[in-house]
């Protein structure tokens, strides 16, 4: 780990003027993903900006309905909190299924949604990778490739966005708060929130320099039968190979969101349409323009499947 500098910030927007201040200052909170990459030297930050004494750790509902989560807010909190158990069920599901308690107990909401990929390749400094060095090529185009994405990736990136939280967020439509470095604050919809890869496979979201994240808005509860299933090698805390968000309304209509499959969460709203007429329909349209590997080739049908059992599962 290289030499950094630390402070600990006393305001979000002070937080934010100092990050766009000083060139490779990072926020940190949990420090579950950004510790690990530090480590690797895979990220080196010049300055560390401890966020942890502002208080955007609490779940608070709002005028029009929903609640307004924290960006501090723990994925344990989170996860139990009688309200997210009670209307956004598939929430609380896709959070248990992310990681171990230990960790649950550290990450943090919008540490959550930032999450690196889990690429082998972007961890392997020996090896070229785009995302970690920009213009250097990707070693994962002609490499192993079981673990990686087969829909909105380019030839510059096959990587897969690791996250089982931002999934089940981008299902429910959540917005997400923003202070930037002038004090400015915006929002932004999920949909808008990361990017695909593009020519550009470093820049992962719509974030400008300094901008920090200071929560994360759930709209008013939607009803319907709420799931999360996640396919993954092992049993254990396992990053998924695929997996599906999924809200089914009474009349058979609803939403679907994937992750394991691109490098972003992935949802296609048009696909949602054909959700009556049962899982293979919903999946072509989800996966409409696929490119596999004989190695990640089987996702295709394990999406099908995977989301017809999602489906059953609602019905009864």
């Amino acid at each position: 780990m290289k030499a950094f500098t630390y402070e600990r910030a006393k305001s979000p927007a002070e937080a934010a003027a100092t990050a766009a201040r000083i060139p490779g200052a990072k926020f940190i909170a949990g420090g579950t993903n950004l510790l690990d990459l530090m480590k690797l030297q895979i990220d080196n930050p010049t300055h560390l900006i401890d966020i942890n004494d502002l208080s955007l750790d609490r779940i608070e509902a709002t005028p029009e309905g929903g609640l307004r989560i924290g960006a501090l807010v723990r994925n344990t909190d989170l996860a139990a909190d009688p309200r997210i158990r009670r209307d956004y069920g598939v929430l609380t599901r896709a959070i248990v299924a992310g990681a171990s308690g230990q960790l649950r107990n550290q990450a943090t909401t919008a540490g959550n949604l930032l999450q690196r990929t889990r690429c082998p390749y972007f961890y392997d400094t020996d090896q070229p990778c785009n995302k970690r060095k920009p213009g250097s090529g990707c070693s994962a185009i002609g490499g192993f490739t079981r673990i990686h994405a087969i829909v909105g990736a380019s030839e510059a990136c096959i990587a897969t966005f690791p996250s089982d939280m931002a999934i089940a967020m981008r299902v429910l439509d959540v917005a997400i708060e923003t202070v930037r470095p002038n004090g400015a604050t915006r929002t932004i919809p999920i949909a808008d929130f990361h990017r695909l890869p593009g020519n550009t496979p470093h820049i992962e979201n719509v974030l400008e320099a300094g901008e920090l994240i200071t929560a994360v808005t759930l709209p008013r509860p939607v009803g319907g039968v709420q799931a999360y299933r996640k396919v993954r090698d092992r049993a254990s805390y396992a990053f998924a190979l695929i997996s599906v968000a999924a809200i089914v309304q009474p009349d058979g209509n609803g939403r679907v969101a994937l992750g394991g499959v691109a490098h972003k969460p992935w949802r296609v709203e048009a696909a949602e349409r054909e959700l009556p007429r049962g899982a293979r329909a919903v999946a072509a349209g989800l996966l409409a323009g696929a490119r596999t590997t004989h190695e990640n080739e089987f996702k295709l049908p394990l999406v099908e499947r995977t989301l017809a059992a999602v489906l059953q599962d609602a019905k009864g």
